[in-house]
């Protein structure tokens, strides 16, 4: 009983009290990676041989050092090194120093000390070269250090003493990086007061300009060079130093020396030099430009090069002796002759007359006496006229060069050069003879060719090369003639050209075109012998299909339009041409005011008006169609369908109306053709019904996710001049057509790896948006991307399949983001010229052989063509072949403009008749979403040189776009004869 209540006591005043759980903390783990310095430490202790070490170095110096590492690599590093005996392991060891210092994130300044203690202990004269380039690396890395670069210029000088040319060019280097002008220099006690003092940077250097070694002199040269690069003004009385050393024995002296005159005529062009052994003096630029004249004539061909090109920079040069150069025999404006009072007081003094017993013994000599002083140099004399004879090309072109930069600076020298330049036109080297044209072409403003000038010129359009022809119709196009028979004989041989070359037609009536409308006056009186007409009788109509008769008419329409008493001159079916032409070749054809054709052919003054103001207004309307698409979200699907359609006609049009708005205008229309493909994809009847009853719909959906992310590629790599925004919204698209294009993969009922893998890739795909487009988000607020980050947490952790609701659910409710332009944006374009694609005339050759087919096209705003333009070659049968041209095949005759001029090789089996091929230019582009990681991976491992470690991008998408119109080609494979 007792132990009843007992346990009804307990019973009674026992409670129990829970204990609230409380989460344990999850410990936190710290990955830590095995440390650079220590492993550094054991492997080089276990090598036994300095030559183990040496491999092991060379093989750590292609390894990444993160830069929290690089201080302990160091003072391994520097702990080895004064325990190592061999020269070339120490050498390694110094020049990894340097390499370690430019690892981004590291500051030098805390091994400087270390660095010079090793240079002042150092015996070996390579390693002290070493580590003189070490310590300038050093110094480079720390521009906000005066003190460390004071130190480093200090270590130069003292070390300057070297026997070792190696050393002394590097004390030399260091000094020119780091010296400052004003910046007086100590050398250390020890080293005796009879070496030591205070100097500035420039004497130092300038004493070494005299060095027994013609490294060094090359050195000390170099470095003055960069103490004005670096706008530091150089002392004129280095000038006389300067010019003794352009008749150094070795050529690299030379050719330094040559640069530093030059530096020095710019810097004190107007400062008065005296000329040596005489009392004259001249302007410094004027005498500057008669010693570099004279090494035009150096014995190295890299000399004269060098010198030829100073000579064109020049400008400031007085105007005889800038004639000078054009002229072998010395002039008489640049000798200085004794004037005839001192010739007769001298005369008078000698007490000598002529006797008469001598012939002509009083006659004046042109052998002038030693009291006369020349003001340039005699082998200076017709430095051009040498440069242009020279045996080496490469000087010739340099010298052509040259005449070009000069001549376009004075009209005058411009025409006076000109027969050289023309003489020019018949050098034996292609390269020569391009470059002369291309001169010529630069100067054409100030010329005007005599007929037996231009009679040179056109013996050019014989030449084989197809270059230098439409460099010469390039020419024509802007050069003045003076004459009617100058017309008449541009136009004959350009005539012969055509004949002989027909694939040049483009370039000579687009060269016919600029002649004539340059020259309306002198081609007024050839008319009627050019159009074949008569005053009293009616002459045959030419055939329209001649390509010389057009070569004529594009000449006499273009002289047209400055002159308006020429169509009085045409016959009937001359306006009868002119209307087609200027229908089928308006880039060739001008519109004219023809006498009672107005109505047809005439350009009111109101339509010509109004142009000038269409860029503005179209460019207010491209801008007004985009505000209004913005209101898209507050209307239903059907209207915001409509609105879509009727903006992306609207900006199609303007586009074909308005070409300096046409790449914009396609853009826009692109984009929004993706947003009402999207629009059409997310109708709400196919997401409300069962999939095996919506199966076509699903279809249709598929269809316009790929059409999306195609179009999408086309926005992103065909148009030049994107900003970071608009990339960044093309990317948004992107992403939600993928999302569109995970739901239909869920929706078909495929596996379930193929689903998580899809998952997986996707969540992979919105971390590198964020990641690559880290700086617009702010500008994407509501946006697709925005809720999908504002999500990640929850969808990294749920299933794929409410994953995909998720998704779902967002998409639908995303709202359109809208399309800022930028100010310049360009599609870019191509047009193939050759084949035509008109003639049917099959191109015949045996099967199983090749035939070549020339291709010539025109590029636009193409970035890179040698890497991403392709031509792709379509069969009848369906084969494609992509053909990648050479990069020689592209040529660049203006600024966003390409020509691609290439061969293609065709080869079939045998056909019963002829057939078409299509022929077409793609567009090559590679997109990786670890592009931006990977560059940003390579900034963090800049000290080293080899990027081998860097992984290649996982998810890289290579496609083509076609860019060009395809051009259809007869072709004919014929059976092999047997």
């Amino acid at each position: 009983m007792a132990a009843h209540l007992k346990k009804r006591v307990y019973e009674e005043f026992s409670k129990v009290v829970q204990i609230p759980h409380e989460e344990i903390p999850a410990k936190k783990l710290r990955l830590s990676k095995p440390s650079k310095s220590a492993a550094l430490h054991i492997d080089l202790c276990k090598t036994t041989s300095s030559t183990d070490a040496l491999q092991y170095l060379l093989q750590f110096a292609r390894k990444p050092v993160e830069a929290e590492s690089v201080e302990g690599v160091v003072r391994i590093l520097l702990e080895h090194y004064y325990k190592e005996t061999d020269n070339s392991v120490r050498l390694k060891i110094a020049s990894l120093l340097g390499l370690l210092s430019k690892t981004q994130g590291f500051s030098p300044d805390c091994i400087v000390d270390d660095a010079i203690n090793a240079l002042s202990n150092e015996k070996s004269h390579q390693v002290l070269a070493q580590l003189l380039d070490t310590l300038l690396i050093f110094g480079t890395q720390l521009p906000d250090s005066p003190a460390v670069r004071q130190t480093l210029v200090d270590v130069a000088w003292k070390h300057l003493s070297d026997t070792y040319f190696g050393v002394r060019n590097k004390c030399l280097q260091l000094l020119g990086c780091l010296g400052m002008v004003d910046t007086s220099l100590h050398k250390d006690e020890g080293l005796g007061t009879s070496t030591g003092g205070v100097r500035d940077v420039q004497s130092i250097i300038s004493d070494y300009f005299a060095d027994q070694d013609p490294r060094v002199r090359t050195a000390a040269i170099k470095a003055m060079l960069q103490l004005h690069e670096r706008g530091m003004k150089i002392h004129q009385i280095i000038y006389d130093q300067a010019c003794r050393l352009l008749s150094d024995d070795y050529e690299q002296v030379r050719s330094a020396a040559v640069q530093m005159v030059w530096v020095l005529s710019q810097l004190y062009p107007e400062s008065i030099v005296p000329i040596p052994s005489s009392n004259e003096e001249i302007r410094l630029v004027d005498d500057a430009f008669g010693k570099i004249s004279h090494m035009v004539s150096d014995g190295s061909w890299m000399v004269r090069v060098q010198a030829a090109k100073t000579l064109g920079s020049m400008l400031q040069v007085s105007h005889h002796f800038l004639e000078q150069t054009l002229d072998k025999k010395l002039m008489s404006d640049l000798r200085r002759k004794r004037t005839a009072h001192e010739r007769a007081k001298e005369l008078f003094a000698s007490g000598e007359f002529s006797s008469g017993r001598k012939w002509a013994d009083d006659t004046p000599k042109e052998k002038l006496d030693t009291n006369t002083v020349n003001l340039i140099a005699s082998g200076a004399c017709g430095a051009f006229v040498h440069g242009l004879e020279d045996e080496m090309f490469e000087v010739r072109i340099a010298a052509v060069e040259a005449l070009c930069q000069l001549a376009r600076s004075s009209p005058s020298f411009a025409e006076k050069c000109l027969d050289f330049l023309v003489d020019m036109f018949n050098d034996e080297i292609e390269e020569v003879r391009l470059q002369s044209i291309h001169v010529l072409r630069e100067i054409s403003t100030h010329i005007t060719l005599r007929e037996d000038q231009l009679d040179t010129v056109l013996a050019v359009l014989e030449d084989s090369s197809r270059d230098i022809r439409e460099a010469l119709h390039e020419l024509l196009c802007y050069t003045n003639v003076s004459t009617k028979e100058c017309i008449q004989l541009a136009l004959l041989e350009l005539l012969k050209n055509l004949n002989k070359y027909p694939t040049d037609r483009i370039s000579v009536w687009k060269c016919l075109k600029f002649l004539g409308s340059r020259h309306p006056t002198l081609v007024l009186p050839l008319v009627p012998e050019l159009l074949s007409t008569h005053p009293y009788f009616d002459t045959p109509e030419p055939d329209m299909d001649d390509p010389a008769y057009i070569a004529v008419l594009v000449l006499v329409f273009n002289a047209a339009k400055s002159c308006p008493t020429m169509p009085a001159l045409f016959s009937d079916h001359t306006f009868r041409h002119y209307a087609y032409l200027r229908d089928s070749l308006s880039h060739l054809v001008p519109p004219l005011r023809l006498p009672g054709r107005k109505q047809v052919y005439g350009l009111d003054s109101e339509d010509s008006g109004c142009g000038s103001v269409s860029v503005e207004s179209s460019q207010l309307f491209l801008q007004q169609s985009l505000n209004r698409v913005s209101t898209i979200q507050n209307l239903e699907a059907p209207e915001a369908q409509d609105l879509l359609d009727f903006t992306i006609r609207d900006l199609q049009r303007l586009g074909e109306l308005q070409t300096e708005l046409a790449g914009a205008a396609d853009f826009c229309a692109t984009y929004l053709r993706c947003q009402l493909l999207l629009m059409k994809a997310l109708q709400e009847k196919l997401w409300n019904m069962a999939v095996p009853l919506c199966l076509k719909q699903n279809v249709t959906a598929t269809a316009a996710t790929q059409q999306i992310l195609e179009e999408t590629y086309k926005l992103e790599f065909l148009y030049s001049g994107l900003e970071s925004r608009q990339v960044a919204t093309i990317h948004h698209v992107r992403l939600q057509a993928k999302a569109l294009q995970l739901i239909l993969t869920a929706r078909t009922r495929q596996g379930l790896d193929h689903l998580i893998s899809s998952c997986e890739k996707f969540l992979q795909e919105v971390e590198s948006f964020q990641r690559l487009f880290l700086t617009e988000l702010p500008h994407l607020q509501d946006s697709f991307v925005d809720k999908l980050l504002e999500l990640m947490p929850r969808l990294s952790s749920c299933k794929p399949v409410e994953m995909v609701k998720i998704l779902q659910t967002t998409l639908r409710q995303s709202r359109l983001l809208q399309l800022r332009l930028p100010e310049q944006i360009h599609r870019a374009t191509a047009t193939i010229i050759e084949p035509t694609g008109e003639s049917d005339n099959p191109l015949r050759f045996t099967s199983g052989l090749v035939v070549a087919l020339d291709i010539d096209a025109t590029l636009e705003n193409v970035q890179d063509p040698q890497n991403s333009v392709k031509v792709q070659v379509l069969y009848p049968d369906g084969q494609s072949h992509v053909i990648h041209p050479k990069p020689g095949d592209f040529r660049k005759p203006g600024p966003d403009r390409h020509r691609l001029i290439t061969q293609v090789y065709l080869s079939h089996t045998a056909w019963t008749e002829p057939s078409q091929i299509e022929v077409r230019l793609l567009l090559a582009y590679s997109s990786s979403s670890a592009s931006f990681s990977s560059t940003c991976l390579a900034t963090k491992l800049g000290w080293s040189d080899s990027n081998d470690t860097i992984p290649p991008p996982e998810t890289s998408i290579e496609g083509t776009i076609p860019f060009s119109k395809p051009v259809k080609v007869y072709i004919m494979p014929k059976p092999a004869r047997r």
